[in-house]
C-alpha cells in the first residue's frame, strides 16, 4: 500500500482492509511511519515515536474493531506502559508509566497500534501548540499559523495524513480548536462519558478525553470503545442504548437549532467566522430542521474566571505533589512563565475560594441548560478567529487574556457546563484556511450530536478536503 491509497481511508476503512486480508498491519505501519518521516520535520506533529516497539506489536495477529491501524497518543492524559507522558514540561520529561491508564488500554484492546505521542502546550494550558519543550507545531494547510491547540500535535498529524484518527483531550476547547484550525471532526464528550481511571477527573471535571478524526463516522466508533465507566469512577454516564456508531447513518429528525453569529466571550468575531455560521444555519434549515436566531444570555465572564481558578489551583496540586515526590520546590525557569504564572495564582487560593468557584460554575451550568428546554441544539462558530500566526498568542504578555478569548470565545462554556460539543469542518476562508462549526447538545446526547453530523457529513463532505503540504 502506498500513501495515495492509505489516505483514501478513515480508521475504519483501514481495519476492514486488514480483517479482510487486503492489507496487513505491518503495510500500514510502514505508510505511516514513512508519512511520518516525510512531513514531520515541517509541521513537528509527533514528537515521540515507538517505531520498533509498533512494529512489534504487528506480529500479533489483528484483534478488534481497529485491528492494525496506526494510532497516536496526545502527550497529555494518555499513560502508556514504559513510555515517557511530559505533558509538554520538562519537569516531566523523565515521567515513565508503569501501566496503561484506562483510554490507552480500551485502545490497545480495540486493535489500535499506537507507535508515538503528539505534541501539546506545556499542561495543555493554551489554545495553540507552542511549548518551549518541542518547539511549535504548524499547521498543515499553512505552516505559518497555529493548528491550534491544546491537541494540536494530533490536529496537525491527521490533517497531514500521518495518521486517519489521534486521540486527543478538551479542557476549554481542545479537541475542537485543533478541528477547527485542521479542518477536521472533533467530538467533545459530556463530562462523564470518558472514564480518566486511575485518576479520578481533570479540572474539576471540565476536561475530557477523546480523538480529532477525518470522519464522523471513526469518532462514533472510538468513542464506542473507550465509553464504559470504571469502577469507582467519581461521575459517570451509563453506556449508550446503542453503539454510536450505529447513531451516524440514523435519521436526526427534525431538530430544533439555535444559532447565534456572536462570540461568548468576546463583542465581535471574524467576519468569516460569522459567515460560517451563517451558511451551517442554511445547511440545517435546508435538512429540515427548525432554525432560529437567537441571543445567549449567561455570566460569561464569571464562568471563566471561576474556571480560571479551578485551573490554577489544579496545576497548584500537580506541581506540588511532584516538588514533595521529589523533594525539591518547582523552581523559575522549570516551567514556562504563563504556567508559572498560573502555579503561582493556584498556591494562593483557598478552599473557601475553590469550593466558591465550582458552585459558580455548576449555577451557569444551570443557566446553559434553561436554553436546552426550548432547543435541542445550539450552533455557533467554534473559534473567534481563522488560525492565527505562530506566536501571536503570546507575543504580548500584557493581551494574552485579551487575544486568548478572541481566539477561543466560544468553546470554554461547553467544559463548565459538561454538554456535548462537536466542531464539523463545513467553511473554508477565501484564502482557504478551514473553519469549524460548533454544535452543542444537552448532557448525555452525544448521539443526536453524532445523527446530525453524519448528516451534514452527507451534505457538505469533507473528507477528501486535505491540505497539499
Amino acid at each position: 500500500m502506498n500513501f495515495a491509497e492509505y489516505s483514501g481511508y478513515d480508521a475504519m476503512g483501514l481495519a476492514e482492509l486488514v480483517a479482510k486480508g487486503e492489507v496487513t498491519a505491518s503495510e500500514l505501519l510502514e505508510v505511516a511511519l514513512a508519512r511520518l518521516e516525510e512531513v514531520n520535520p515541517r509541521i513537528n506533529a509527533v514528537t515521540q515515536t515507538f517505531a520498533e516497539r509498533a512494529r512489534q506489536a504487528t506480529n500479533i495477529p489483528a484483534h478488534g474493531p481497529f485491528g492494525g491501524v496506526p494510532y497516536l497518543l496526545k502527550d497529555l492524559g494518555a499513560q502508556l506502559h514504559g513510555t515517557v507522558t511530559t505533558q509538554g514540561s520538562r519537569v516531566f520529561k523523565d515521567a515513565i508509566a508503569n501501566e496503561d491508564n484506562a483510554i490507552v488500554s480500551s485502545y490497545r484492546s480495540a486493535g489500535l497500534n499506537v507507535f508515538g505521542k503528539t505534541n501539546t502546550p506545556e499542561f495543555g494550558l493554551t489554545a495553540v501548540t507552542e511549548p518551549e519543550l518541542f518547539g511549535p507545531t504548524r499547521n498543515p494547510w499553512d505552516l505559518s499559523r497555529t493548528c491550534g491547540g491544546s491537541s494540536g500535535g494530533a490536529g496537525a498529524a491527521v490533517a497531514a495524513g500521518i495518521v486517519p484518527a489521534a486521540h486527543a483531550s478538551d479542557g476549554g476547547g481542545s479537541i475542537r480548536t485543533p478541528a477547527s484550525c485542521c479542518g477536521l471532526f472533533g467530538l467533545k464528550p459530556s463530562r462523564g462519558r470518558v472514564s480518566f481511571a486511575p485518576q479520578g477527573e481533570g479540572w474539576g471535571g471540565a476536561s475530557i478525553q477523546h480523538a480529532v478524526t477525518r470522519s464522523v463516522r471513526d469518532s462514533a466508533a472510538l468513542l464506542d470503545i473507550v465509553c464504559q465507566p470504571r469502577p469507582g469512577d467519581p461521575y459517570f454516564l451509563s453506556p449508550p442504548e446503542r453503539p454510536f456508531l450505529d447513531e451516524v447513518k440514523q435519521d436526526p429528525g427534525k431538530l430544533r437549532i439555535a444559532f447565534t453569529p456572536a462570540g461568548l466571550m468576546t463583542p465581535e468575531i471574524d467576519p468569516e467566522c460569522v459567515s460560517a455560521v451563517y451558511d451551517a444555519a442554511a445547511i440545517c434549515e435546508s435538512l429540515g430542521h427548525e432554525v432560529e436566531q437567537i441571543n445567549v444570555h449567561a455570566d460569561f465572564q464569571g464562568m471563566s474566571q471561576a474556571a480560571g481558578t479551578v485551573i490554577a489551583a489544579s496545576i497548584a496540586a500537580l506541581l506540588d505533589a511532584e516538588a514533595e515526590r521529589r523533594s525539591a520546590a518547582i523552581a523559575e525557569g522549570e516551567v514556562e512563565a504563563l504556567t508559572m504564572a498560573m502555579y503561582k495564582r493556584g498556591k494562593s487560593v483557598t478552599g473557601s475560594e475553590y469550593v466558591r468557584a465550582i458552585q459558580h460554575i455548576h449555577a451557569f451550568g444551570r443557566t446553559m441548560a434553561s436554553l436546552f428546554q426550548a432547543y435541542d441544539v445550539l450552533l455557533l462558530s467554534t473559534l473567534g478567529r481563522p488560525p492565527i500566526p505562530i506566536g501571536w498568542l503570546t507575543e504580548d504578555p500584557r493581551r494574552y487574556t485579551e487575544r486568548l478569548f478572541a481566539f477561543m470565545p466560544n468553546t470554554q462554556a461547553f467544559n463548565n457546563t459538561g454538554q456535548p460539543a462537536m466542531s464539523v469542518p463545513l467553511y473554508w476562508t477565501s484564502d482557504g484556511l478551514p473553519i469549524g462549526t460548533q454544535f452543542v447538545g444537552k448532557m448525555g446526547q452525544e448521539a443526536m450530536l453524532l445523527r446530525l453530523a453524519g448528516q451534514l457529513e452527507q451534505a457538505r463532505p469533507w473528507f477528501d478536503r486535505r491540505p497539499t503540504l
